[in-house]
């Protein structure tokens, strides 16, 4: 059998190692959950720029349709212009 101080030793040996262990094992998860944090925090970003990008979207296809309208009205009115021109230079 072995000295009780060896055993003490061997022992306390064991324990510094699980010690180790158990705090390299907690660090490990704590990064983790911090890269998740930082993750879902990115997630939430993005998900913020693709709804104002939706809406910018939305606003510019708005203005687009009604710069057409204005556009089709213009040359409507170009038009009658034009005719009521000639027609008065035909007199």
């Amino acid at each position: 059998m072995m000295p009780t101080g060896k055993t003490m030793e061997a022992a306390l040996n064991e324990l510094r190692q699980a010690i180790s262990s158990l705090e390299n094992a907690v660090d490990m998860r704590v990064e983790r959950e911090r890269e998740q944090g930082e993750i879902e925090g990115e997630v939430r970003r993005v998900h913020a720029d693709r709804s104002r990008l939706a809406q910018e979207l939305d606003q510019a296809e708005f203005r687009a349709n009604r710069l057409e309208e204005v556009n089709r009205e213009v040359s409507r009115r170009l038009v009658t212009a034009m005719e009521t021109i000639r027609a008065v230079l035909d007199r």
